[in-house]
Formats: C-alpha cells, sequence, structure tokens
C-alpha cells in the first residue's frame, strides 16, 4: 500500500437518545429526526460499505420505502442500496444477490475489508454487533447524533464493553433540530 493511501475506516454512526438509547422497548425510532441539515446524505456518500449485524440486516438492509415515503427518503434509500453490504451472524451463511455473509474469523475478515480499496466503511449495527467490533478494537471513528428526547427505557447503546475506551473528540455540530452530533477517534488516531 502506498503512503498516500490510508486504510478504510470502521465509522459507527447512529443516532441516540439523550438518556443512551438506540431504540425504544419496542424497537420503535420514530423519535430519530432526519432533516437535510444534518448532512446524512454526504456521509452515505464517504462510504461504500455497510456491516450489519443478522437482525438489523433483516429489519433494514433489505427495506424497500413505501409508495407514502417521500421522494427525499426513497433517493435516501436507493443511496443506501447502491453500497456494498456485509452481514454478520452465526446462522445465515454464504451469499445473496444483495449481501455477503459473514460467520467467524471477525478481526481478519474486516482487516481485509480495511485494507481493500474503497472508501470508509460503516458499522451500522445492532447492539451486539456494535458491542463485538469495540470489544475487539475495531472502530475507528463514533458518530453519535444525540437527539433531544429521553425514552427511559429501551435498547442501549452500549452493552457489555470489557475496557475503558478514551475517546478523542474531533468534532461537533449543533442542528436547529436539537440534535448534537459527536464526532470521535479511536485508536490513536
Amino acid at each position: 500500500m502506498s503512503n498516500n493511501i490510508r486504510p478504510r475506516r470502521i465509522i459507527l454512526d447512529l443516532a441516540v437518545t439523550l438518556d443512551g438509547f438506540i431504540e425504544g422497548k419496542n424497537g420503535e425510532i420514530d423519535w430519530c429526526i432526519m432533516d437535510a441539515e444534518m448532512g446524512f446524505t454526504d456521509f452515505l456518500h464517504q462510504v461504500d460499505t455497510i456491516l450489519y449485524g443478522r437482525k438489523s440486516y433483516e429489519l433494514w438492509g433489505e427495506y424497500i420505502p413505501g409508495n407514502d415515503d417521500s421522494d427525499t427518503d426513497k433517493e435516501l434509500w436507493e443511496l443506501v442500496h447502491s453500497k456494498k453490504k456485509y452481514v454478520f451472524s452465526k446462522t445465515k451463511k454464504g451469499t445473496d444477490e444483495k449481501a455477503i455473509f459473514i460467520n467467524d474469523e471477525i478481526p481478519e475478515e474486516v482487516k481485509k475489508l480495511k485494507n481493500m480499496p474503497g472508501k470508509d466503511i460503516w458499522l451500522y449495527g445492532g447492539a451486539s454487533l456494535i458491542t463485538t467490533f469495540i470489544n475487539l478494537g475495531l472502530v475507528d471513528e463514533i458518530r453519535l447524533s444525540v437527539h433531544p428526547v429521553v425514552l427511559g427505557e429501551g435498547k442501549p447503546l452500549f452493552i457489555d464493553i470489557k475496557e475503558r475506551l478514551n475517546l478523542k473528540l474531533v468534532n461537533t455540530r449543533t442542528f436547529s433540530s436539537g440534535v448534537v452530533q459527536l464526532i470521535y477517534h479511536l485508536n490513536g488516531e
């Protein structure tokens, strides 16, 4: 690899409530604010690969917007579906027309992905995949969009983290919606 080409980064980018939940107790994400000001489309142009856990992939990796969805939502999902998808699963194996399934040797497989030419990689989740990646030291950047809502209960962002993570804050952005985006680097960047 030449000196002017850096390895691809694994970026955990997701929405979280002020009290640290990524979903409500029934899986609801209706609290999540999406507006153009937040630049999510720009983020999607920064990545060419998305990493999913099996459950997240089944919920969102194959999601097709309905007729009632806005043209903006349809364009967003078209952009999401243009990315290469890898699904980490203990049960589903092989490849289908939309994704490649990875069952074991996560560090080795991720290292291969990071060293392939291309753009950065979005670690979409779910929660157990996020935990696995953090515990294995595979996340390079965490982008949290903290939404102005407190749910009181739900699925927490971080569970079963084995070691302290020292993060370096590299950027903050505040949006008129009340969302605050925090961007942290890990792994000595």
